[in-house]
């Protein structure tokens, strides 16, 4: 009896031990296995997240103070329409005036080029593109705030023949330069290398001073590393600005950029717009019209009628040159942005452009587009052709 009652409490206490030696490797094998579980959920969710967008360094709007800006988003505000939703005119109250873009409901493409806009812009500066100032997501409200631009987009000044008188050589000069050391700053200098895809007078906006801004950043597209070029089935972009190989082959690289400017250099000069351009002797589109007067020795009379007084000569014709130079038919042919910088400042004799690719309407064949035109903007109105590549 003794030696039982004795024994017992041995047995117990060994047993006991050996439950927490189990307990203890089993809590030491799974403790790694959880570390490692959350650290994947954690990756996950970080990396949805920044698919988002939501975890750039961007500031948060709350939908109400948003809503106070525009008056409850009043049609007195509105400041354009399109294929994304409204933009409307805002005043925060502390007495900054902003833009905002609101998100259609019923806008699959909006969101995407609500994704795309903040991904590639939000941590972009430069004073010669639009700043984005925050976003505002609340339930199905998408919003962007920007920056407002007083003097609205280039394509309401130097298309419209009232405003374009208020536009002198030296301003339209200083545009076009603003433009080319936006589009440096994307191709080159900015962290990613940036092709906008869509650079077109309507997406060039104007400050109190008349600087240029380059804005709608919705179909950009980034490379990193040491890529170039890239191919897509779905163009997207606006006809009368595309490249030929990015209309046709579906082909952009930052040369794609580069034409875009070459119009609209030759649009800011002329005052006329590339696309529906008219002239009754010919049906050259801007283009083909510039490339015959540079030709025949004649290019003074691209420019626009009304820079008669303004104009310094020498500039025009250089800036008409380059121009031409940025839209020959082959993308290796035309200039990089840099290049481009250095042929306006005049500090270079400038080659000899080879024919540009006039590419008019009829060039195309009707199979290759897939839908009509709509509009779209963030503050103007914009055209967006959607073309299947070849």
């Amino acid at each position: 009896m003794f030696l039982h009652t004795a024994v017992q409490p041995v047995s117990k206490k060994k047993g006991m031990k050996n439950i927490k030696i189990i307990l203890l490797v089993i809590f030491l094998g799974v403790l790694p296995i959880g570390f490692i579980c959350t650290w994947f959920c954690y990756k996950r969710i970080k990396r949805n997240h920044a698919e988002e967008g939501e975890d750039m360094e961007l500031p948060l709007f709350s939908f109400p103070t948003i809503a106070k800006a525009t008056a409850n988003f009043s049609p007195e505000n509105k400041l354009g329409e399109g294929g994304f939703g409204l933009v409307y005119k805002g005043l925060l109250e502390e007495g900054q005036e902003i833009a905002v873009k609101r998100l259609s409901r019923n806008s699959s493409q909006g969101l995407d080029e609500f994704k795309n806009e903040v991904i590639c812009i939000s941590e972009l500066q430069h004073r010669n593109l639009v700043k984005l100032l925050g976003c505002c997501i609340c339930g199905d409200e998408k919003l962007l705030i920007y920056e407002y631009m007083p003097n609205k987009s280039l394509d309401s000044s130097i298309f419209d023949k009232t405003q374009s008188m208020f536009l002198d050589w030296t301003q339209r000069f200083n545009i076009i330069k603003g433009i080319a050391r936006g589009l440096v700053y994307l191709h080159q200098d900015s962290r990613l290398r940036i092709i906008h895809r869509d650079l077109k007078a309507s997406n060039i906006l104007l400050d109190q001073d008349m600087n240029p801004k380059i804005s709608d950043f919705g179909i950009a597209r980034s490379f990193g590393g040491n890529e170039t070029e890239a191919n897509t089935e779905r163009v997207v972009g606006t006809y009368g600005y595309m490249s030929p190989e990015y209309a046709l082959d579906g082909i952009y690289s930052i040369k794609s950029d580069v034409f875009s400017f070459g119009v609209l250099v030759l649009e800011i000069v002329s005052g006329k717009k590339n696309r529906g351009f008219i002239q009754a002797e010919d049906e050259n589109n801007l283009i083909g019209h510039a490339w015959s007067l540079y030709t025949e020795g004649r290019s003074m009379e691209v420019m626009d009628e009304s820079l008669a007084k303004s104009c310094h000569p020498h500039e025009v014709l250089r800036s008409i040159e380059v121009g031409l130079l940025c839209v020959q038919q082959n993308a290796s042919d035309r200039p990089d942005m840099p290049s481009v910088i250095i042929m306006l400042g005049g500090q270079v004799a400038l080659p000899q452009p080879k024919q540009p690719a006039f590419f008019m309407e009829k060039e195309l064949p009707r199979a290759a587009f897939s839908s009509v035109t709509y509009t779209t903007s963030s503050i103007n109105e914009l055209t967006i052709t959607e073309v299947n590549a070849r």
